[in-house]
């Protein structure tokens, strides 16, 4: 079957997309990723970009109207223009923006848009994108908070769009869009925080200053505490990871000092300022006492803590200040203010067995109880009994400014006072929810930022030994009604077009999408082992029932989330590894079967794969999660189109290989393979390979993808050709494996790129192959000999060039640092494009109009051909992992359109440099 490619299936101005996606990260106030933690959520630029571009035809599509090659690049260059406008996060409510580009899909389908559906909703990113955009938007989860977050994010606001709030004092304003619903999650937040300071305020005293005022405080520091194994010492001795307080640049330490009388056998703590701070008394679960100096055993300290033993000491209080934080000794009337009687109803639930990702089951922290002090238990019940008080208050308010009294609740479809008031407070139980992450005996305190750090600083609970208890009445981080502020922003932002709605519903993946029908899947699957989501939801979740339960009985009808049926590799839940895998491997390739036999065919489907850091190794981008996820579409059907890497750390001039030079995840634009696809022969891939990836590579170093990303880029054409065939057969009559496609190619863009060294002049080529062979260390003056004839120069030619040292018997390559100053290109005798690539990187490590202005003396000709061979530069270093060197390459790739920009369009100078 023939299909028209879409923009995603050809190019994308990835630079863009991977720079707004990185921007985002640093975007908080009323993104939607603040409503609610959730893990490993994509970015909305890159959803954005995903979904549109999906949509869109390539210029390709249409050869009647861009019959020429440069008439596809000038319709494509305008349709990345409304693309780059649409990604920005200040883009997301635009009106005239997202109208553009509406417009530009409308014209696509041909006015008929498709369902679109993500089965693995999540964090909801990819649903609100394609909601967003206009379309028929389905989504779901099997995880009940999950599903939550996205009704909250999805389904609420476009019920509830254009009403005025209803809380008294606000009535009747701002009912614009979401407005007024925000509106109302502060004003009852206000509410709750009022009657929760009349109720257990005095849990929470204000603390003595030195000149004998009074602050409030913000956070508590305490530290656990074991019995010492020392029999000279009879009492508790504390486990502490930092005594550190304050470490600030230019300012002097603050920190805890711990005073040990060995008459008393007591330790007391006073807080300095200045001076050393002592040693750490717990490193990797082995503690030491701090009384006597003697070893405390990991096993020792797991056993005191099953038993019971485990307690906690005060080791200051933090306050408010009238120019920043105070620190404070910890006095009686803190210490007692903390010995509470728990509350008669808290959440129950079962921590689930996970040594990798849950470390607090081993020291006697079983139930999600366990997590909170007698004093933070209070604090949230309060707060979470609070719920059922002002949602009695809530439908009141609205029936009084004029909702319906219909008593049709919110999961049934209301829409009036009853409805509005389930509304309203399922915003205010994820504020319970942000608090529980904030008000645990996980958190920690910290030290350079001053504030406390969350339950969920990583995606794991590991066991915190000095841990920071937040004021819930503070005005500083970690508060109550900060957690309400940041949810009424985010409902304030939320999209709610016109004409298009949400659907969601907790199912699995493949009951949805056959529940769905044909549709445009795009999605963010789980990948392999990497994240345990129904072990670490239950956290939240066990309040969300709770608090809950009565507005949304069918997401909250289980004890705890479900586990069993959840498609990840969890090995413990498993038995085994290869347990975990089968069930992995079996329940993806089911999705996907799926998803290949409802597939539009109009559309290509996308899905993510996020990376680890061990997947990249010397021989390209293999892995067990990585192999798993594309067995599991090729085996369901799917041939893939394309592959884009999707990046969301800051741009740097260093990358790491490895690590951080992977990209965030992998975008795959994948088709139902055709019925008919032939079989082929290992001869017949790689003769494919060499006829059809060298113009796709092109096609994507002439839309300037970074050397960091033109590998897993290139993977996107070489797959495709792999899963264009039904089987690859290896010589022996065995199938090709996904690991053996992968490694031919690596080769074959390795060939591709090889190739390009005949474009540069003999010197370049020499500097190119010895820089692969020794970088900048030395070598024999007789290897560097052979190679110059072998690239018809001589070595004494190329150090006259200026590229190499030849003294002692020994050639090494001229490093940036110890290049003359004074270069002018259009007088060097004997020009080579490594001295003008050289260059360029040193000019643009001063600043990019230093280099523009360099680039622009060298003319477009040598600065193509400089780019080019970045490129191949970088290449050497990804292989080779000098991390640093990799980066100045990428650099400057990357920042080749500026530089292109702010030379401008005039005329080359006359001073170009012109080498063939």
């Amino acid at each position: 079957m023939t299909y028209k490619k879409k923009l995603i299936e050809v190019a994308l101005p990835l630079a863009v997309i991977n720079a707004e996606s990185a921007r985002e990260k640093s975007i908080r106030h009323g993104h939607p990723s603040t409503l609610h933690l959730w893990w490993a959520r994509r970015p909305l630029a890159a959803a954005r970009a995903v979904l549109w571009a999906s949509l869109v035809d390539d210029p390709s599509a249409h050869p009647e109207e861009f019959p020429t090659e440069a008439d596809q690049l000038v319709e494509r260059k305008r349709l990345f223009d409304i693309l780059e406008r649409l990604v920005p996060w200040e883009a997301s409510n635009d009106p005239r923006i997202i109208a553009e580009a509406r417009a530009e899909i409308e014209r696509s389908c041909d006015g008929d848009l498709p369902k679109v559906l993500d089965p693995f909703g999540g964090g909801g990113a990819i649903p609100l994108e394609a909601l967003r955009l206009g379309l028929p938007t389905y989504t779901g989860d099997l995880n009940p908070v999950a599903v939550l977050i996205q009704r909250a994010m999805l389904e609420i606001p476009g019920r509830f769009k254009d009403k005025p709030s209803v809380a008294l004092g606000t009535r009747n304003r701002q009912g614009v869009g979401t407005r007024g619903l925000a509106t109302d999650v502060e004003a009852y937040g206000k509410w709750m925080l009022d009657e929760a300071q009349h109720r257990i305020g005095h849990l929470y005293p204000s603390v003595g200053l030195n000149d004998g005022t009074s602050a409030t405080p913000i956070a508590w520091i305490w530290a656990r505490t074991v019995k010492s194994p020392d029999p000279s010492w009879s009492g508790s001795v504390p486990l502490v990871r930092s005594w550190v307080l304050s470490k600030r640049p230019g300012k002097p330490t603050v920190w805890i000092n711990p005073i040990v009388d060995r008459e008393s056998k007591t330790i007391t703590y006073e807080v300095r300022t200045g001076g050393t701070p002592p040693e750490q008394t717990v490193t990797r679960g082995n503690g030491t006492c701090l009384a006597t100096g003697a070893s405390i055993p990991g096993k020792y300290i797991k056993e005191e803590a099953m038993a019971g033993r485990m307690g906690a000491v005060l080791l200051a209080v933090v306050a408010e200040g009238q120019s920043g934080r105070v620190y404070v000794s910890p006095s009686d009337i803190d210490r007692q203010a903390a010995v509470v009687t728990p509350p008669d109803r808290i959440p129950t639930g079962t921590i689930p067995y996970d040594p990798r990702n849950i470390w607090v089951t081993n020291y006697g922290l079983t139930e999600w109880a366990d997590l909170f002090t007698d004093r933070q238990l209070v604090a949230i019940s309060t707060f979470s009994d609070l719920l059922g008080d002002v949602r009695s208050v809530i439908e009141s308010d609205s029936i009084a400014a004029g909702l319906l009294d219909d008593g049709r609740r919110l999961h049934d479809g209301g829409n009036e006072a009853a409805a509005y008031a389930d509304a309203v407070i399922t915003y205010l139980a994820f504020v319970v929810d942000k608090c529980a992450d904030f008000w645990s005996s996980i958190c920690s305190w910290n030290s350079t930022g001053e504030k406390i750090r969350q339950t969920f600083s990583r995606q794991a609970i590991p066991m915190t030994w000095d841990f920071a208890e937040t004021n819930p009445f503070s005005t500083s981080s970690g508060n109550w009604y900060s957690m309400v502020e940041w949810v009424a922003k985010v409902v304030r932002n939320l999209p709610q077009p016109v004409g298009a709605r949400a659907h969601t519903a907790q199912r699995d993946a493949q009951a949805r999408i056959a529940e769905v029908g044909t549709c445009l899947i795009s999605t963010d699957p789980p990948y392999y082992d990497n994240i345990s989501y129904a072990d670490l939801s239950d956290f939240f979740y066990v309040w969300l029932r709770r608090n809950l339960r009565d507005i949304w009985p069918d997401e909250c009808a289980t004890l705890v989330t479900p586990k069993e049926e959840e498609l990840i590799a969890n090995q413990y839940r498993a038995g085994s590894r290869q347990a975990a895998t089968e069930h992995f491997e079996h329940g993806m390739e089911q999705v996907f079967r799926q998803a290949a036999a409802n597939a539009d065919p109009r559309f290509p489907a996308t899905v993510f794969y996020a990376f680890k850091a061990t997947e990249s190794t010397m021989e390209g981008i293999t892995s067990t999660g990585w192999e798993t996820f594309l067995y599991g579409l090729l085996e369901a059907g799917y041939s893939i189109t394309a592959t884009w890497p999707v990046r969301t750390e800051k741009p740097g001039r260093s990358i790491s290989i490895g690590t951080a030079a992977l990209a965030s995840s992998i975008v795959l634009a994948c088709r139902p393979r055709e019925v008919s696809a032939p079989m082929a022969s290992r001869g017949d891939f790689i003769a494919a390979l060499k006829r059809e990836l060298e113009p796709a590579v092109r096609i994507l170093q002439q839309e300037n993808i970074a050397p960091v990303d033109l590998a897993q880029s290139a993977m996107g054409p070489g797959i495709s050709i792999f899963s264009r065939y039904a089987r690859v057969v290896e010589a022996d009559g065995s199938t090709m494996t996904i690991r053996g496609a992968l490694g031919l190619i690596n080769d074959a863009l390795s060939e591709v790129l090889g190739g390009e060294e005949s474009e540069f002049d003999p010197d370049t080529r020499f500097a190119l192959t010895w820089f692969e062979q020794f970088g900048h260390s030395p070598g024999k003056f007789g290897d560097a000999d052979l190679l110059a004839r072998a690239k018809n120069t001589t070595v004494d030619g190329v150090a006259e060039a200026g590229v190499v040292v030849s003294r002692d018997g020994n050639v090494r390559l001229v490093e940036r640092v110890d290049l003359p100053p004074d270069w002018d290109p259009a007088t060097d005798r004997r020009f080579t494009v490594w001295e003008a690539t050289q260059y360029l990187i040193r000019a643009l490590d001063s600043s990019e109009t230093e280099a523009a202005a360099l680039l622009a003396r060298l003319g477009t000709g040598v600065g193509d051909r400089a780019r080019q061979l970045a490129y191949l530069l970088y290449g050497i270093c990804d292989k080779k992992r000098w991390s640093d060197e990799a980066g100045y390459y990428n650099m400057l790739v990357t920042a080749w359109p500026e530089l292109v920009r702010l030379v401008g369009t005039s005329p080359l100078p006359s001073g170009e440099v012109r080498l063939f």
